[in-house]
């Protein structure tokens, strides 16, 4: 009997390439890369046969690729339903974005100090492009993601850079995008010109300023989405609901 194919399944069957490396390490990037961009939401459950099946690999990898997902926080397991993608607590949220407040507030401090021309041009790119992206949250997430990881690269910080993408990990464990938020959308993009003009006037202050604001913003808005939230539905790669 054929097992039925989710939009989870699809989206995690196409994710990536099989670009060599190890098996492990291949299923690993893809369950990654599948829980950040939102294939695979928080809460959803994931069976060992039913990743290898999608992912067209044996079941020893795919063992292989959770255990190292779970170390990292992204998978977490349960005694009752089994290994899950991880979900963050009101406590652990808070974390996140007091974590998230203080490095990007840095990262756009530095970049202030150090970025290029070109990098500057491309932070003004990136803002000039995400006015005229419309209202879908899903791609303002994308572009939003692509403005963030300029703003690391222009800091020009390896350390940094290493910290704030773990955190970027975790950040998909907190579910929907904030930008499904009415007004979400207009008010990062006003943020996100503040921090560039900052870092272009070569204001360390005022683009740590700004930086930290737009975290702020975002960190409220979630809040407020999670309280206004119903109580989520989960299904695993088999589309059965939990």
């Amino acid at each position: 009997m054929s097992t039925p194919r989710t939009a989870a399944s699809r989206r995690l069957a196409r994710s990536a390439p099989r670009d060599g490396g190890s098996l492990g390490a291949t299923a690993y990037r893809r369950l990654q890369e599948a829980i950040r961009d939102g294939a695979l939401a928080p809460g959803t459950r994931l069976r060992e046969e039913d990743l290898a099946a999608t992912l067209r690999m044996s079941r020893t990898p795919v063992r292989e690729a959770l255990r190292q997902l779970q170390s990292e926080g992204l998978v977490s397991q349960d005694a009752q339903r089994g290994m899950a993608v991880s979900r963050l607590d009101h406590q652990m949220m808070t974390e996140l974005y007091l974590m998230r407040d203080v490095l990007e507030g840095a990262a756009a401090r530095l970049a202030a100090r150090h970025a290029s021309e070109a990098e500057v041009a491309v932070l003004r790119d990136l803002v000039a492009v995400e006015a005229r992206l419309g209202r879908d949250p899903q791609v303002l997430a994308r572009h939003n993601q692509r403005f963030h990881e300029a703003l690391y690269l222009a800091a020009h910080n390896r350390y940094l850079l290493r910290t704030l993408n773990a955190l970027r990990d975790a950040m998909a464990l907190l579910g929907e995008t904030t930008y499904a938020a009415r007004g979400r959308a207009e008010t990062a993009l006003a943020e996100h010109r503040a921090i560039v003009e900052a870092i272009s006037a070569g204001d360390a202050a005022a683009a740590e300023t700004a930086a930290r604001a737009h975290i702020q913003g975002a960190q409220r808005t979630r809040i407020r989405m999670l309280a206004e939230a119903k109580p989520p539905v989960t299904e695993n790669l088999n589309g059965e609901r939990k």
